[in-house]
């Protein structure tokens, strides 16, 4: 795996991306296949399309107000534009020669980008990084009107890989994991968010 690669459960349409919730917010979403309060349209939302990134931050569910795991896909288009609208939330010099441009879009962002160590089915790190992209309040309304296809309950698959994985059963637990592959990217866009193509 490259270091700075996208790695996604895809089709030809849409991706899924992978967020933690409390379970009035996500039994709510599930039925309805939107966002809806208690869910906040006032502050950034961050999406993942790595499965083991997600349960490294929710701790598997376990961690107070994300003991759901959802499987949100997307259209892929929107996905495309989100990035297209990305700034890396560090000025790496590989994206950004000059610094001083980054802190000028940097403020006026509506999406942020974070590269985070990719994790394996132990939690331990690896080399390779994960993408996180934060959708702004400006998107977000966008974002659950218009980019969602639909909206799965992973919670019961997240509990039976937890449970495989504190009995030592890594392989089992490793069938259980969705599909990931390299997310093609075109070569203008992977430059833009810091990804090698």
């Amino acid at each position: 795996m490259k270091e700075f690669e996208i790695r996604a459960d895809y089709s030809r349409d849409t991706i899924v991306i992978y967020q933690s919730y409390n379970e009035q917010i996500a039994k709510s979403a599930v039925m309805n296949q939107k966002f809806s309060a208690p869910f906040s349209f006032n502050r950034m939302t961050w999406i993942k399309p790595s499965f083991l990134w997600m349960m490294e931050r929710s701790n598997y569910g376990q961690k107070s107000g994300q003991e759901c795991t959802l499987a949100i896909h997307i259209k892929r288009e929107a996905w495309e534009k989100a990035l297209s609208k990305a700034i890396l939330t560090s000025p790496e010099k590989r994206v950004y020669p000059n610094p001083g441009t980054w802190e000028k879009d940097f403020e006026n962002a509506e999406v942020y980008v974070q590269w985070d160590p990719e994790r394996n089915i132990k939690g331990n790190k690896l080399e390779c990084r994960s993408i996180q992209v934060g959708i702004s309040r400006y998107l977000i309304e966008e974002f659950n009107n218009e980019w969602i296809v639909k909206i799965e309950d992973y919670t019961p698959l997240v509990k039976k890989i937890l449970n495989l994985t504190k009995s030592g059963a890594y392989d089992k637990a490793k069938k259980l994991l969705p599909i990931e592959k390299s997310y093609p990217l075109p070569a203008e866009l992977a430059h833009k968010i810091g990804a090698v193509i």
